[in-house]
């Protein structure tokens, strides 16, 4: 007698109703079984020190998203099974069936906190894992220069960020031809973890918070690419309207332009006053906030000056630089006298201690916020010059020196330009550098070294145009 009372009762309700519940469970139980098979990945990505055969033996990372989809199951199906209760009686048989949905759910739950379980207990007793707690203090500076024995991250938006990310139909693969995006971060991010956890503690679609000091201290310290996030960036409250590019290359910017919150001086003018020198909070490129162009007026006298104009380097290859990067402590002065000449120049910087980016910006030319240790974003045999001054000197070890060099090679086309600008070193090594920037097998066009004078140890400068040659 049971059976028409049944079949009334799905009348009663959207035909496509079961058929929708059951999907909902199926679905939930595929995406378990999709992302567990690549749970791997963040056991990869934040655990630098796991080795391969601890994967292999199980010790897994349970994905966050796993846990989201489960509560998502359990809310839809709640508000079904509110909406069924509240029905007329003849609806009891498909309740009693939404009751076994929520079950369902309620399992799938207890077994990914059984997993989560599991992986603590095969995690406890080892130096690589440990619990982080939600930390908004002030970072501590002996993580952020020397790293920590961390691995562990709370954050569910990092692990959101982390998570694969699957194209909308799910096995089709997208232009690039791939199933999903794999989100990038440094890895030694992992050994920075409450830091990076500090990073990432914001509300989605709500204002950043103003720590873009923090975020450079940990890129400096290897936690570069940084992870993305999913909030509004501040802006300073009074900005006006930048200014023409006829006027903005040698004009001061505003400064309601810039937000001045993490740097000494609060204002342009104590950047360039001489009231101010070693209070500024920077020491590499003192003048560089001086938009004029005297800091270009060379002396004649080849053997008193390790520099070149830019005129003598462009006729070596007359017509050919159009594009280019200068990789120094700059405010974009040599892309601005560039720019004159109709060459276009990216400048690569960081903020160190003062607004290089913001200024580079404001007058109307690329900033380029990139670390010394970083790839080049730049396709292989594709930029006509690369210049850096006052940058790469003594300080560098030749191993970093090597691969710096190598990868500038890489973006150089062939004919491409490569301008060292007063490189400077104890006179006693200059020969030890010399000879790496030889190995390269560039043609020297313009070469000159001659004695550092501003101080009273032994130093050199150093200054070349190498042409790169063709290579088969």
């Amino acid at each position: 007698m049971q059976k028409p009372s049944v079949l009334k009762s799905r009348k009663w309700l959207p035909a496509g109703l079961p058929v929708m519940l059951c999907l909902c469970v199926l679905g939930s139980i595929l995406t378990a079984a999709i992302l567990s098979s690549n749970i791997f990945y963040s056991e990869l990505l934040f655990r630098s020190t796991t080795s391969v055969a601890s994967v292999s033996r199980g010790q897994l990372v349970l994905p966050h998203s796993l846990l989201n989809q489960i509560a998502d199951l359990q809310s839809q199906v709640g508000v079904l099974l509110e909406q069924l209760h509240g029905a007329s009686a003849e609806s009891k048989a498909l309740t009693t069936f939404a009751d076994q949905l929520l079950h369902i759910a309620t399992s799938l739950d207890k077994f990914a906190e059984a997993l989560s379980d599991f992986y603590d207990s095969n995690s406890s007793g080892t130096n690589e894992v440990s619990t982080v707690d939600e930390d908004f203090s002030d970072p501590d500076e002996s993580e952020i220069n020397q790293g920590s024995d961390t691995h562990s991250f709370n954050s569910g938006e990092l692990h959101n960020y982390t998570a694969l990310k699957p194209n909308r139909l799910i096995g089709k693969k997208n232009f690039l031809g791939v199933e999903a995006i794999s989100p990038s971060v440094g890895l030694l991010c992992a050994n920075m973890a409450s830091n990076v956890e500090r990073f990432m503690g914001y509300k989605i679609y709500r204002m950043c918070p103003d720590d873009w000091d923090i975020a450079q201290k940990l890129m400096i310290s290897g936690c570069d690419p940084l992870p993305r996030r999913r909030c509004f960036s501040k802006t300073p409250p009074r900005y006006s309207k930048p200014l023409p590019i006829n006027s903005s290359l040698w004009s001061q910017p505003a400064d309601t332009n810039i937000m001045w919150s993490h740097y000494k001086c609060k204002d342009y003018s104590c950047l360039v006053s001489n009231g101010t020198i070693g209070k500024r909070g920077f020491f590499k490129c003192s003048n560089c906030f001086d938009l004029s162009k005297r800091g270009w007026e060379i002396p004649t006298n080849e053997s008193a000056s390790a520099e070149f104009t830019i005129d003598e380097v462009l006729r070596l290859n007359p017509g050919e630089i159009r594009i280019g990067l200068d990789f120094s402590p700059t405010t974009g002065t040599f892309a601005a006298l560039m720019k004159e000449r109709n060459v276009t120049i990216a400048s690569a910087t960081l903020n160190l201690g003062a607004p290089f980016n913001e200024v580079i910006a404001l007058r109307g030319l690329l900033p380029l916020y990139l670390l010394i240790g970083s790839r080049l974003p730049f396709f292989d045999n594709t930029l006509d010059i690369v210049h850096s001054t006052l940058f790469l000197d003594g300080w560098m070890g030749l191993d970093l020196l090597q691969f710096v060099l190598h990868d500038w090679d890489r973006v150089l086309r062939p004919k491409g330009l490569l301008w060292v600008d007063r490189f400077f070193c104890k006179r006693d090594e200059l020969k030890m550098y010399l000879d790496e920037f030889s190995r390269l097998h560039y043609k020297k066009l313009l070469w000159r070294v001659v004695p550092k004078t501003d101080k009273l140890e032994d130093e050199s400068f150093f200054s070349a145009v190498l042409e790169k040659p063709l290579r088969s």
